[in-house]
């Protein structure tokens, strides 16, 4: 008797910035065969556009009135995702400390929100018919994908997180733990306290701590509860 194929699977995991969304999201995606689309470096992309053409990131008319000029295209391949913004690759220059300075400010942009909202949906909605994809970001579960199979929510305490990004910053972009601790607090009050598409937990959202897990370990707790899913059905 031949075994059903696993269906479609949309997956959202969101959760604030150290707690292991991006490498945790692309080990998934990767393992079952999954898309993988990383949100955070859309408002970074748009961030990182703003800055390059002069546009003042904390004058909201400016940014609003600009959001709808870049072309930003996502790849979601998860062993080599890309990012290109007006055909240019962003992947490199959406990483650096002042885009991580100021993504906040755009962010919290309604008009942003909304056109980087409906490129995330058009993504997903294109990977569905392909197996399913993995979405991470600060607010998938709630406002982008409410209806999505699986919601997870990374956490991890504050100190946990923060060595977590000094880890990754290397060279100059690197800074001592306290200030990197200080400024994910920030980055914390920031995306909770916007009006538009705040961080927070879906209701129905599974919540994994990883302070104290492996990557390895919270990967397999990922993995365990998309394959349930996608067996399992709704």
């Amino acid at each position: 008797m031949e075994t059903a194929a696993p269906s479609a699977v949309i997956v959202a995991i969101d959760g604030p910035s150290g707690t292991g969304k991006s490498s945790t999201s692309k080990a998934v995606a990767a393992k079952l065969g999954l898309r993988y689309l990383d949100t955070g470096a859309q408002y970074r992309a748009i961030t990182w556009w703003m800055i390059t053409n002069g546009v003042d990131v904390h004058d909201q008319h400016a940014v609003a009135t600009a959001a709808g000029k870049p072309a930003i295209v996502s790849g979601t391949d998860p062993s080599a995702p890309t990012i290109t913004v007006d055909g240019l690759d962003a992947s490199g220059p959406i990483r650096t400390q002042e885009v991580t300075s100021k993504v906040s400010a755009v962010s919290a942009v309604p008009e942003v929100r909304t056109l980087i909202t409906e490129l995330q949906r058009s993504i997903a909605a294109a990977a569905a018919a392909e197996g399913g994809i993995v979405v991470e970001g600060r607010d998938i579960g709630t406002t982008v994908l409410p209806d999505a199979d699986l919601k997870i929510f990374l956490t991890a305490s504050a100190e946990a997180r923060a060595a977590r990004r000094n880890g990754e910053l290397g060279g100059k972009e690197a800074t001592d733990l306290a200030a990197t601790k200080e400024a994910l607090i920030k980055r914390d009050a920031a995306d909770s306290g916007r009006k538009t598409s705040p961080l927070a937990k879906a209701g129905d959202a599974v919540e994994v701590d990883t302070t104290e897990l492996t990557l390895d370990q919270v990967i397999e707790c990922v993995v365990t509860l998309v394959e349930e899913k996608r067996t399992g059905g709704k």
